[in-house]
């Protein structure tokens, strides 16, 4: 099928079951479309079995080996990220730098190395040849929460500013760890010594320091055109030129293009409140609204394909073992670094104590496409068993924290807060 047909049918589902969810459960937009997807997929499945309709089966597979990796690694993270991160302001970011950094950095590594340790001893206790370097590339898979679904779903539940504020950037920036982190194991993987020729500490330094500088050179250069321009559409022109010309140059010079992303994003933001003056209130107006519905756009077509892949979790054998077992190494790997990182953190925000932030943000953890577009690179690194497992248990992680968590965030937050007040 033609990439077009594909297009068609997918924003056809996004439109549809979309509107269904608006009139009928209300659900959070995106749950509610990855949800619905899910479950439509499911039921196509069984009745492309029971009444062997091929030309219904042949659609669903087509979109089911849509490669998600290269639409979003390659093709609409960087216009997502620089979407969530523009309107994030650089003075809030610079007051709670320290633990944005502590959760990016130190949270998402030892996330990484505690789900990876569990998953080799589940891995151990099922008879499962899972190596340690594979169970730790997996780690790196899961470690980074998502920033698409982090701003999309977290941020209509109107959590605390700060609160809000710190999910949202330890979400657009661990990524850039999680990546340098899946580059080293990864490494590890192909290596035929079960050695890496990459340290992290370099690719580390590599991927942020360089994904940081890249972002704020392109973003300076390009944002004297936007200053000085009136028009109003070739203002938005210049901002995709920005993000996307940044995360091309952090692809040739091996860099996180996801950081540079965040960074454009948040430095445009900067220098547009600075020159406000400058620019009519409607050319902002139209700004703005552009990258609102490009970006909810893109997800929407994100959580249909994901919902609509989720039956590739059946390819995996032992599935309610394994998916039960990888959603609760999860919990408790998330549970385990965030309780660890808090220590390093400094004043908590908004009044929570320590048990209540560690809750929260273990609940508010969620994951989303980066995680499957990382675990479907893994597909020529590992056997086809074990990547049928990490596949699998990737979208069982995905799904739980999108849909359950996703769904019951609400009173788990009213929860912790009447807690604190009590």
């Amino acid at each position: 099928m033609e990439t077009m047909y594909i297009f068609v049918v997918v924003i056809a589902l996004v439109c549809l079951l979309g509107f269904f969810n608006e009139k009928v459960t209300k659900m959070t937009y995106e749950i509610g479309l990855m949800l619905f997807s899910t479950i439509l997929g499911i039921v196509l499945l069984i009745g492309v079995a029971i009444f062997n309709d091929t030309s219904v089966g042949n659609v669903l597979k087509e979109i089911q080996e849509f490669d998600i990796h290269d639409f979003l690694m390659h093709g609409v993270l960087c216009f997502m990220l620089f979407a969530g991160s523009c309107h994030m302001k650089l003075s809030d970011f610079k007051r709670m730098a320290r633990q944005i950094t502590v959760l990016s950095l130190v949270c998402t590594l030892l996330g990484a190395v505690f789900y990876g340790l569990l998953i080799y001893g589940a891995g151990y206790a099922f008879g499962l040849k899972l190596s340690l370097p594979v169970c730790l590339m997996f780690g790196s898979i899961i470690a980074p929460t998502d920033p698409i679904a982090a701003t999309g779903i977290l941020s209509k539940f109107g959590l605390p500013k700060d609160t809000s504020f710190l999910i949202q950037g330890e979400s657009l920036f661990n990524d850039g760890i999680g990546v340098a982190l899946f580059v080293c194991f990864s490494g590890m993987v192909k290596a035929t010594g079960g050695s890496s020729d990459q340290g992290f500490l370099s690719v580390m330094l590599r991927e942020v320091l360089g994904a940081v500088a890249i972002g704020i050179i392109v973003t300076l250069v390009c944002f004297l055109m936007y200053r000085f321009s009136k028009h109003p559409q070739l203002k938005i022109f210049i901002s995709l030129l920005t993000v996307s010309l940044a995360y091309s140059l952090c692809e040739v010079f091996h860099c996180s293009g996801a950081i540079a992303s965040v960074i454009c994003g948040i430095l445009f933001s900067h220098l547009r409140s600075k020159y406000a003056e400058n620019e009519e209130k409607e050319h902002a107006e139209l700004f703005d609204s552009f990258w609102e519905t490009l970006d909810v756009f893109f997800n929407s077509l994100l959580y249909v394909l994901l919902g609509l892949s989720f039956v590739s979790v059946l390819k995996m054998e032992s599935v309610l073992l394994l998916s039960l077992t990888a959603i609760a190494a999860n919990l408790i790997a998330r549970v385990g670094s965030l309780s660890i990182s808090s220590l390093f953190m400094g004043e908590i925000p908004d009044g929570f104590s320590k048990s209540g932030f560690v809750t929260l943000f273990t609940w508010g953890g969620l994951r989303g496409g980066l995680s499957v577009a990382l675990a479907m690179s893994t597909k020529d690194m590992v056997p086809e068993k074990t990547y049928y497992i990490i596949l699998g248990c990737t979208y069982a992680v995905v799904f739980f924290t999108t849909v359950i968590q996703g769904l019951t965030m609400k009173p788990v937050y009213k929860a912790i807060t009447k807690k604190k007040t009590a």
